[in-house]
């Protein structure tokens, strides 16, 4: 009887064993670990309605691992996405926040191919829950005090040199042949008695090189009226019309030369493109002016009305700093102002020490940037990143 239950326990027993190997447990699925260091705060410096969150990731994530971001509004515990990012962010920035409202913040790692405890794909780590933070708006932004730094030395400069072109010194500035040559192509003109065109291109007075133009117009008609020379002043644009009329007129006035003036010196053609291109080829060719300064912003009438300046045997100078146009008046005129020589030419011409110390301070200015960037590139070819830290800005 003791031997028949035996056999019965044994026959019982073995089903058992061998579903479960002695020794031998099923695997635990992988867990994934928690982000470290989660903090959430106001962005500092900002104009508000942001926060920023900032965490620490976890070693041993699995490669498709992505950190979820969540927020509730307490006093209700609902969790309502705001972004994923990848592992090695380490921040977000949520700009959805609101000024005046107190938000709660979880984050959490999730990894699509990871299992979880019942064998599911999309497994999400154990979530890391933040203290209450609001935002609100700050009247300083600590991280552009760099930016301020570098906006007060470069008015300390600026100032400066106007200070020293004021006391007398003499600021130089390098020679620049088209300027040298104006007097040469109006005297010219004077002697064969023919006239002198200035074209101040074709943009309106929002565009800095109109502006430009209008200045170094000024020199040109105070140099007409000293000598006599007649003047021809076509416009495409009203408003650089407008302009170039009450520079020329001052320009006389300033001369002691008003009898000279006349209204029709300058004169309005039209606001089409190739039809004032057209229009005033026309009259270099009627004309034959001894003397054309094509100085502004041309688009693609620049090489049409140059190379019939050109045709007329007129000296021509030219200028313009957008590199597009540039060297259509290289190749047809005689003189051309690139770039910058088109802005420092005002001060070239009349010599007044706020433009001359202007001039002089953003010749520093540059000279500074340059050296700092050149010390920037060293230092970051042998490995010393913190220079650039010192120019970055957000």
């Amino acid at each position: 009887m003791a031997a028949g239950l035996s056999l019965l326990a044994l026959l019982v027993a073995a089903p058992n064993a061998a579903a479960t190997p002695t020794g031998t447990l099923p695997p635990a699925p992988p867990e994934i670990p928690a982000p470290l260091s989660f903090t959430a705060v106001d962005r500092p410096g900002d104009s508000g309605d942001a926060i920023l969150l900032t965490w620490q990731d976890p070693p041993g994530l699995p490669a498709d691992a992505m950190v979820e971001i969540r927020r509730a509004q307490p006093p209700a515990d609902e969790w309502t996405e705001v972004a994923e990012v990848k592992p090695g962010v380490g921040r977000h920035v949520d700009t959805t926040a609101r000024d005046g409202n107190v938000y709660r913040y979880e984050i959490r790692v999730r990894s699509a191919a990871t299992a979880d405890s019942s064998g599911i794909a999309g497994a999400v780590g154990p979530p890391v829950v933040s203290d209450p933070a609001a935002s609100h708006d700050d009247w300083f932004r600590s991280e552009r005090t760099n930016s301020l730094i570098a906006v007060v030395l470069f008015i300390g400069i600026i100032l400066g040199s106007i200070g020293v072109a004021r006391s007398g010194k003499n600021i130089f500035i390098r020679k620049i042949a088209g300027l040298n040559a104006l007097d040469e192509a109006i005297g010219r003109a004077t002697e064969i008695g023919k006239k002198v065109m200035y074209i101040p291109g074709s943009a309106s007075m929002d565009d800095i090189q109109s502006v430009a133009s209008i200045a170094i117009l000024g020199n040109v008609a105070r140099a007409t009226a000293r000598y006599g020379a007649d003047l021809d002043v076509p416009n495409k644009d009203p408003l650089t019309f407008a302009s170039a009329l009450e520079a020329v007129r001052g320009a006389y006035l300033a001369e002691g030369r008003p009898d000279l003036f006349r209204e029709e010196m300058v004169n309005y053609v039209t606001y089409d493109q190739f039809a004032f291109t057209a229009a005033v080829s026309a009259r270099m060719i009627r004309e034959r002016p001894a003397a054309i300064f094509l100085i502004g912003y041309f688009y693609a009438e620049s090489l049409i009305l140059a190379e019939t300046g050109q045709s007329v045997g007129a000296i021509q100078i030219a200028g313009q700093a957008d590199p597009t146009q540039l060297p259509f008046f290289v190749a047809t005129c005689d003189y051309t102002l690139i770039g910058e020589e088109l802005y420092a030419a005002s001060a070239y011409l009349t010599r007044e020490p706020v433009l001359l110390g202007s001039v002089r301070g953003q010749d520093i200015a540059k000279a500074i940037l340059i050296v700092l960037g050149i010390l920037g590139i060293a230092a970051a070819s042998f490995g010393v990143h913190g220079v650039a830290d010192l120019f970055r800005t957000q």
